[in-house]
C-alpha cells in the first residue's frame, strides 16, 4: 500500500508513564523509556497521588531533562485519568503509553516510529509479551494477531480501519501501540475518567471507530509483567471479585456503545461475538474456584448482559461458546457448571453423559437443560450452522497415569453422538509440552482399540525423556485422535475422575526421579517431574513449607 507522510516537524515520541504507589518498579519503567534513545523526546510520569515512596523514587530523575513528573493532587481511582493528563501534557508528534510495573523493549520506540513514518500510520501496533513473575514464562498477547509462529498473518501489513479485520477487536491493549498525537486530538480520543476499570477496552474501541490507518508490525515493544503473588493485584488479575466481572461487562457495553454511536453496527456485533468467544470462557473456566454466592451473582450479571445481544452476534460465535451462552440464557440460576467449564477449555470438550432432545438431537443436558447443540450433528436446515468438521469436534479424552520405569497413560476417547464411529478412530498421538518451553515436546503414537462406547489406547513415555536433567518440569498433555479417512481431532487430555494427585519416586540407575500426576482446576491432566536428589528435595521441601503455612 502507498505510504503517507507524517504531518508536522521531526517525529518524536512522548512516553506517558502512569504510576500509583509503585516505588519498587517505577524507576525501572522510566529507565526503559529513556533507554529508547533519541526517538523519545520526553518521558511524562503521571503520579496518581501516591502515598508510598514513589515521589522519592522519582527524585532520581530530577536532573534528567527528558523526564517530567506530574503529581496529581487527588487519586483518580483508575488508569484513565492519569493517561489523559499525560496526553494533554505531551509535546511529541507521537504518544506511547507505559505502566509503571512494566517495561518497554529496547528499540521499541524507534522501530514503531520508523514503521509509522514509512506507512503514514495513525496507529502503529507491535508485539506485547506477557511475562509471568517470578517464573519468567512468556506468552505473546493476542497470538492470532501478532504471533507468526501460531499462524498470525497481520504483522507486516497496513489496514485502513478495521472493518475488514474485526479480529483486531481481540487486541484491546493501549500500551502496545504508538499513536500519532494529532490523530488523538482531532478525534477527541481519551480514556474514560475516574474509577473506570478496563479503560483500555473503551479507548481502543474509540481508536478503531475513528478508522485509523494501522501499521501492524512484528516488532517486540512491551513487556507486561504478570505478578500473581503481588500484595496488590493488577485489575486484570482480580477476577475472584464479582466487581471485576461487573467492571469488565460495563467496559464491554461501553465498547458496543462506541461503535453504535459511530454507526458501525457490524463492529458492534463483532465486539459482542468477541465477548462470547473470549471473555465469557475466561471467567467460566474459573467458576469452580468461586463461592456459591459469587457464581449466583456472576450468573445474574452475565445473563442480563447476554440478553441484550442480537442473534447474529451469538450465531457468529464459536460453537462451544455459542452453546455456553445459550445455556446461560436458558436458566435463571446456575446449572451444569462442570459441563460449562469443560466447554470453556482452550480446546473445548463435551463430557459424558450425552443427552438428547425429543427428536434425538444433541442437547446440553437433560430437561430442563435441553438446549440444542446446533451444528454438532446434521443436517441443520437452511440457514443453520454448518456441521462441525472433525478438527472442531469437542471430543472428550480422559487419561489415567501409571508411574514406573516408564510413564504409561491409559487414554479413553469418548463417543460423541455417533460422530466418531462414523469417522473410525484408528490411532492416538500423544504430545506432552513442557510449560516453560525449556524442554522439547515429546510425542508418542499408539493404536486406538474399540471399547464400550469409546476407544482406548495405552501409550508410554520413557522416564528419561520426561525428566530433563536437573530441572523441575510441568507437562501439559494433548492427544490427536486420528481417523480412518486421514482427518483428526486434537483434544486436551482430562484427568480421569479417579486420577487424584499421585506422586512417586522412581530410582533408575541409582538416580531418583519424581513424577506426579494431577489435575488442573479445569481437570486438565498435568505431569510434574523432578530429576535427582536435589530436585526431589526441592519438591518435597516446597510441600512441607505449604503444610506449615496452612497451620
Amino acid at each position: 500500500m502507498s505510504s503517507r507522510a507524517v504531518p508536522g516537524g521531526q517525529p518524536s515520541v512522548s512516553v506517558v508513564v502512569i504510576t500509583y504507589n509503585d516505588a519498587a518498579h517505577v524507576v525501572d519503567a522510566v529507565r526503559s523509556a529513556l533507554a529508547q534513545g533519541e526517538s523519545v523526546s520526553e518521558v511524562i510520569v503521571v503520579d496518581d497521588h501516591s502515598s508510598d515512596g514513589t515521589p522519592a523514587a522519582l527524585a532520581a530523575f530530577d536532573g534528567e531533562s527528558r523526564v517530567r513528573v506530574i503529581r496529581r493532587e487527588t487519586n483518580s481511582g483508575g488508569c484513565g485519568t492519569p493517561r489523559n493528563d499525560g496526553i494533554a501534557a505531551a509535546t511529541g508528534s507521537h504518544v506511547l503509553f507505559l505502566d509503571s510495573d512494566d517495561l518497554l523493549v529496547p528499540g521499541a520506540a524507534e522501530g514503531l516510529l520508523a514503521a509509522a513514518r514509512e506507512h503514514g500510520a495513525d496507529v502503529t501496533a507491535g508485539v506485547c509479551v506477557r511475562r509471568e513473575l517470578p517464573g519468567g514464562r512468556e506468552t505473546v498477547w493476542a497470538p492470532a494477531i501478532y504471533d507468526r509462529e501460531q499462524g498470525a498473518e497481520l504483522p507486516g501489513t497496513v489496514v485502513d480501519g478495521i472493518a475488514d479485520h474485526p479480529e483486531l477487536l481481540h487486541d484491546t491493549l493501549s500500551v502496545n501501540k504508538l499513536y500519532r498525537r494529532s490523530f488523538l486530538t482531532a478525534h477527541g480520543l481519551t480514556f474514560p475518567d475516574g474509577a473506570f476499570h478496563y479503560e483500555d477496552f473503551v479507548f481502543t474501541a474509540g481508536v478503531y471507530a475513528a478508522a485509523p490507518r494501522i501499521a501492524v508490525t512484528g516488532i517486540p515493544v512491551y513487556i507486561w509483567h504478570v505478578r500473581r503473588r503481588a500484595a496488590t493485584l493488577s485489575i486484570s488479575l482480580r477476577r475472584a471479585s464479582i466487581a471485576n466481572w461487573e467492571h469488565r461487562v460495563a467496559a464491554h457495553a461501553g465498547v458496543v456503545e462506541v461503535f453504535r454511536k459511530a454507526g458501525l453496527d457490524a463492529l458492534a456485533t463483532a465486539a459482542r461475538t468477541k465477548f462470547v468467544d473470549y471473555d465469557l470462557p475466561m471467567y467460566l473456566r474459573e467458576l469452580p474456584q468461586r463461592s456459591a454466592e459469587y457464581r449466583a451473582a456472576w450468573w445474574t450479571v452475565t445473563r442480563a448482559h447476554l440478553a441484550e445481544f442480537d442473534p447474529a452476534a451469538l450465531a457468529a460465535a464459536r460453537p462451544a461458546a455459542r452453546w455456553s451462552a445459550a445455556a446461560l440464557l436458558h436458566a435463571p440460576e446456575p446449572f451444569g457448571v462442570p459441563r460449562l467449564v469443560e466447554l470453556a477449555a482452550p480446546r473445548p470438550r463435551l463430557i459424558p453423559p450425552y443427552a438428547t432432545g425429543p427428536g434425538g438431537e444433541p442437547v446440553f443436558a437433560a430437561a430442563p437443560g435441553d438446549v440444542p447443540l446446533d451444528g454438532l450433528t446434521g443436517p441443520t436446515g437452511p440457514g443453520g450452522p454448518a456441521v462441525l468438521p472433525p478438527e472442531e469436534l469437542p471430543v472428550a479424552v480422559d487419561g489415567r497415569v501409571t508411574i514406573g520405569s516408564a510413564v504409561r497413560l491409559s487414554i479413553t476417547v469418548h463417543e460423541l453422538y455417533g460422530r466418531l464411529a462414523a469417522l473410525g478412530p484408528v490411532a492416538a498421538t500423544l504430545t506432552l509440552t513442557e510449560r516453560s518451553g525449556a524442554a522439547p515436546a515429546l510425542s508418542v503414537r499408539a493404536p486406538l482399540l474399540p471399547g464400550d462406547d469409546c476407544w482406548e489406547a495405552t501409550p508410554a513415555v520413557p522416564l528419561d525423556d520426561l525428566v530433563p536433567s536437573g530441572r523441575l518440569s510441568a507437562w501439559a498433555v494433548e492427544v490427536r485422535v486420528e481417523y480412518a479417512d486421514g482427518s483428526s481431532t486434537t483434544a486436551e487430555v482430562r484427568a480421569h475422575a479417579a486420577q487424584n494427585a499421585r506422586r512417586r519416586v522412581v530410582v533408575k540407575r541409582g538416580r531418583p526421579f519424581l513424577v506426579q500426576a494431577g489435575a488442573s482446576p479445569r481437570r486438565a491432566l498435568v505431569l510434574r517431574t523432578a530429576d535427582g536428589v536435589e530436585g526431589v528435595r526441592r519438591v518435597l521441601g516446597g510441600r512441607l513449607r505449604r503444610l506449615i503455612a496452612r497451620r
